[in-house]
């Protein structure tokens, strides 16, 4: 990649881990949150839930004003929003406040994948999309390993009741990478050349051009398929933790260890599964990828293993449901034309994400009356079924050149 690629690509990739330990904190101190305000699984499914449903809002809007105003600008506003409201979480004083804030948080969450996984797509050769974009999203597995590391440290140090504010408080310093995409990082060019061809011919598309002929059936195929992805990875990760705390009555440092095995299995996958995706190209790596995350899930949650088994196994669980997202930001940009890739990506993603927000709430609601591990396997496992029967439905474009 030339400099200016680089830095689209150093922006994105630190801006999804900033995103990622925002959001998978409250994985971590649900449990404190359930009993010290005395909620039960249901409103914390409802805590997890309304995070995504607004971020599929807030990568919507992200991706429609990306694709008016341009990357760099809109990267740059959603990192501030969900920094500042994710700060504003820990000095929730009851169940509504944290319910607002996190519905807030999500505007901001939303849209910074979306408009990142499109500048970075945008700034690369065709032959390396995949693999570029892949690595990008490995951000996630590095934010999630801090936000493990970080939870270990401060539960050790602080009584639990400001551990927990603490963990959001800390989520503020990752801010400051605005002011490196606000000095280094500029438009990709084919953004630039496609404003101006727009703006000569004074033409002006609608936001809704992705719901008719000749892309409905590609926006509704594509958000299928998002919304198995991400339903079946919120499934199990935001429920983990509790999972191995509640069900496998392992303590929080033994429970951050385990994380930290899945995390270094989520880093590899997203780094295995976006060199898999140029080179196997996008629908196969998809077909793999949904299978394995299907048995994965399904394996760990509900076989009778050891702690030491359950702990070798959380290796392929975080290889195989976050490996499936290294070739998603690749395939979504080439599935839409330039005029309309940031809208049609982030609907596709968001609106999938917004879908997929409603398993973790299921999980909590059927966690009341089967075991939590039951119930997720089996949404994980509905879940990585749609994945499945959406690719084999879509096309192939690998490779494919921006115009």
């Amino acid at each position: 990649m030339d400099e200016r690629g680089k830095k689209a690509f150093y922006a994105a990739w630190a801006g999804w881990g900033v995103d990622a330990y925002d959001f998978v904190t409250f994985s971590f101190i649900v449990v404190t949150l359930i009993n010290l305000w005395g909620i039960g699984r249901e409103e914390a499914g409802l805590l997890g839930t309304v995070t995504l449903l607004f971020s599929s809002l807030g990568g919507w809007i992200a991706g429609i004003l990306a694709d008016r105003y341009g990357r760099t600008k809109l990267l740059q506003g959603t990192i501030i929003w969900f920094s500042i409201c994710t700060v504003g979480i820990g000095f929730a004083q009851d169940f509504t406040q944290f319910f607002i804030l996190r519905a807030l948080q999500g505007l901001g969450f939303g849209g910074e994948w979306a408009v990142g996984a499109v500048l970075v797509a945008e700034s690369v050769a065709p032959k390396n999309r995949g693999k570029t974009v892949g690595i990008m999203q490995s951000g996630w597995a590095i934010g999630w390993g801090m936000a493990a590391i970080l939870y270990s440290l401060v539960y050790l140090v602080l009584p639990e009741d400001l551990a927990w504010r603490c963990m959001f408080w800390l989520g503020a310093i990752p801010s400051l990478l605005v002011l490196y995409i606000r000095r280094n990082v500029v438009e990709p060019e084919v953004f630039v050349q496609t404003k101006a061809a727009k703006e000569q011919a004074q033409l002006r598309t609608s936001a809704l051009t992705i719901f008719s002929a000749p892309l409905l059936r590609t926006t509704l195929l594509a958000t299928l398929f998002c919304t198995g992805m991400q339903g079946g990875y919120y499934a199990t990760s935001i429920w983990l933790p509790m999972f191995l705390k509640t069900e496998r009555h392992l303590s929080v440092l033994s429970t951050g260890e385990y994380l930290l095995v899945v995390i270094l299995g989520s880093f590899l996958g997203y780094v295995c599964g976006a060199y898999l995706a140029d080179y196997w190209g996008r629908r196969r790596n998809f077909v793999v990828f949904s299978t394995l995350s299907a048995a994965s899930t399904i394996l760990y949650t509900t076989l009778p293993l050891s702690n030491t088994q359950i702990l070798l196994l959380g290796f392929p669980l975080g290889f195989t449901i976050s490996g499936i997202f290294a070739g998603v930001g690749a395939y979504l940009s080439e599935l839409f034309p330039s005029e309309h890739r940031a809208n049609g990506q982030s609907f596709s993603y968001s609106f999938g994400r917004g879908i997929g927000a409603l398993f973790p709430g299921l999980v909590g609601l059927l966690g009341d009356k089967l075991s939590l591990s039951s119930s997720i396997a089996i949404f994980g496992a509905a879940a990585y079924g749609a994945v499945l029967v959406a690719v084999i439905l879509l096309h192939e474009n690998k490779g494919q050149p921006f115009e």
